[in-house]
């Protein structure tokens, strides 16, 4: 069983300075490490939480095509990419103090997502430059029993009228074939 998730993610960016600039500031505040600013190929900047320890990075590179993405449409594509958050607080704090301070574009404020998992805790932002989608979100490691309560309402109030039958955990979960 595999015991990590992503490895990393690049990203194609339209302006690559402005961007630089602006994934500095926001890792930089969200406590990132930026481990590579070279053009050996190409040119790329990666970031990552745990720097040197094996984990997984974001990575930005300068797009050859395209324009300024617009979330709203729902085009093919990367729909948002969610980073961890320490605690509600920190999810409180970057809203506050790196996002609104910095006139950024929030398309949800900090709220708890009940229906998602037990204390779920997220704000959604816009990249102005490039128009990617960002969340922050904390997910505790162990809920309260308030927010378990809050959970079970909001699975409930979800699963009116859908199939899922007394357990959509089960149902949520689909078999995947297996190597051959």
């Amino acid at each position: 069983m595999r015991w990590r998730g992503l490895h990393h993610v690049e990203v194609s960016v339209l302006d690559y300075e402005a961007s630089v600039a602006f994934y500095d500031s926001m890792f930089g505040w969200l406590g990132y490490k930026s481990f590579w600013t070279l053009d050996i190929g190409y040119h790329s900047t990666y970031y990552m939480a745990r720097f040197p320890l094996p984990h997984s990075y974001i990575g930005i590179q300068p797009a050859r095509s395209g324009t300024k993405l617009d979330h709203e449409a729902r085009a093919v594509g990367l729909h948002h990419i969610a980073l961890w958050a320490r605690n509600r607080a920190e999810v409180d704090a970057f809203h506050t103090r790196f996002l609104l301070a910095n006139g950024l574009p929030v398309t949800d404020a900090p709220m708890e997502y009940s229906v998602y998992v037990p204390g779920y805790y997220a704000v959604f932002f816009n990249d102005p430059i490039n128009g990617f989608h960002w969340e922050l979100a904390h997910t505790p490691r162990l809920p309260g029993p308030g927010a378990i309560r809050r959970f079970s309402r909001a699975l409930k109030a979800a699963g009116r009228g859908k199939p899922w039958g007394d357990n959509p955990a089960r149902a949520a979960m689909r078999p995947l074939p297996p190597r051959s």
